[in-house]
Formats: structure tokens, sequence, C-alpha cells
């Protein structure tokens, strides 16, 4: 999200209220980050989905307490039968989205990918059956990659789903899966940082891939975990011992130009300044009042 969202009738007003210290503002940008889902479990298993993300500009009442939470990835498992957890919801205010679908299980004959803000990636079961990514939440994210589908070591589950792009299918191959969609970069914070990326999925034995730019982790029989305060989806397990890896947990960042007072009151949240705007950042759950 580049600066210049507010509009310039949005500035002018924030501008005239450098007078009146007082005056609480009236509307406010912000990003919302869901906590993305957990990998699937061993050897063939989808990648997480990336949490849900929202963005744009919402008025806030004046002297009204708002409630933010700030939601958990979900938790990988290492079981061959048992889909990853999908993440949970972050929420300010009125606005919420909704957690990333956990990756889909190894077990035959494969699991679908988990539906989330962004769908997880389908697991494949090694017997040349097809199995699905999990569908998104709209305007919130993407669905997840299928597997693909043999009956030999080269099948290979997924990649969840991310923000910006779908998660890439499986193919062929015993050192590759299908690796994690990407997610969406904004500068709300004052730096351009990318959210929300989808997990990558994991390939019979060594098989390997990448998590989407945005926090997603990579599968593999390493597979990392969704990188907190992103949304990211954890990395599929592959072949070994260990389970699938956690999603990361959301974030929300709220902004308004500084010619407004500071908020009233705020739990949780660090207040920063940068490029002419007053930021709040919650990486745990709190409430915020203007």
């Amino acid at each position: 999200m580049a600066n210049g969202l507010f509009n310039l009738k949005q500035v002018m007003q924030a501008v005239q209220q450098g007078g009146w210290p007082a005056q609480r503002t009236p509307f406010v940008e912000y990003l919302v980050v869901a906590g993305g889902g957990a990998g699937g479990g061993f050897r063939t298993g989808g990648g997480g989905g990336a949490g849900g993300l929202l963005q744009g500009i919402d008025p806030v009442p004046n002297g009204q307490t708002l409630l933010v939470t700030v939601g958990a990835g979900g938790a990988g498992n290492s079981t061959a039968d048992t889909a990853g957890g999908s993440g949970a919801s972050s929420v300010f205010g009125s606005i919420a989205t909704t957690g990333g679908g956990g990756g889909g299980a190894a077990n035959s004959p494969g699991q679908n990918g988990v539906a989330g803000g962004s769908g997880g990636g389908s697991g494949s079961g090694g017997n040349n059956t097809q199995t699905l990514g999990g569908q998104s939440v709209a305007n919130q994210g993407n669905a997840g990659g299928k597997n693909y589908p043999s009956a030999g070591s080269d099948s290979s589950g997924g990649g969840g789903g991310g923000a910006g792009t779908v998660g890439l299918n499986g193919f062929s191959s015993t050192t590759a899966a299908g690796n994690g969609g990407a997610g969406i970069a904004s500068s709300i914070n004052g730096t351009v940082t990318a959210y929300a990326g989808g997990g990558g999925g994991s390939g019979y034995d060594a098989g390997t891939s990448v998590g989407g730019v945005g926090g997603g982790g990579a599968g593999g029989a390493s597979p990392t975990a969704g990188t907190a305060n992103t949304g990211g989806g954890g990395g599929a397990k592959g072949n070994g011992p260990g389970s699938a890896a956690n999603g990361g947990s959301g974030i929300v960042i709220i902004r308004y130009p500084t010619a407004y007072a500071d908020a009233a009151s705020v739990t949780t949240g660090t207040k920063t300044t940068a490029n002419g705007y007053t930021i709040y950042t919650f990486l745990a759950s709190g409430t915020i009042t203007f």
C-alpha cells in the first residue's frame, strides 16, 4: 500500500487541524493480517495458506475503544493423516480477516488443502490421485496449489496460497515441490514490507520448496515456520522424523496524518512516526481509543 492512499481533501483536513491539537482523527488507514496456516504432515504434504489480508481506510468513532486481535499461526503436526492447523483471525474494530488454511496431509489418497484466508496446498498420497488446494476468502487471499498425482516416488504436495498469488502446484520431481504463493507488499509502517506469503509443499523423500515472499516457510525434510507477525504459511514436512512447520502469527497496523492528536489510549500497540504519519503497530492483541 503506497503512500498517498488518503485523498487530497482528507490530507487538507488534517493540515487544518494543526491549530487544534486535541482534535482526534476521523479516519485511519489499516492493514489487518490473520495468522498463517501450518504445513501438512509427512513426506508429501501441502504448504500452509497465508493469513487473510485486508487493507484500506476506515472511519473511527471518537472516544470509543476498539478491540484489536492478532491471530496466532496454526500448529504443525508429525502424522501422515492430519492436515496442518489453520491460523486464527485478526481483527481491528469491525474489520476481521480469516486465518490461513492448513496444508493437506499425505495420507492415502492424500488430503485436499484446508480453506482459509488463503487456502492450504493439497497433500499427495502417492497413489495417482488428484487432490485440490484449499479455497480462499474473497479479497483476502488466494487458493492453495494442487498436488502432483503419482503412484511413484515423484509425487509432491502443492504450495499454500498467498495474499498476492495462488500456491503453485506440485510437479514430477523427487527434489522439489509446489512453492508457496507470494504475499503483498505494504509501506504502511514506513518501510516497504511483504506480508502473507504461502508455505511451500514437500516432495517425496528429498523434495523441497520455497515459501512465498511475505513470510512463507519452506517445505522439506526440515521445514521452516511462517515468519512471526507476517501471517506467512508454514512449510510442509518431508520424509523423516519431526513435525510440519507452524504458521506465522498475524499483525495489525494503523496509521493517520500526524496533524491529528495521538490516540487517547493504547494497550500493546507501539507508536512510531514516519513520512508524516502516526503509526500504531500491534504484534499482540490489545485495544485503541481515538
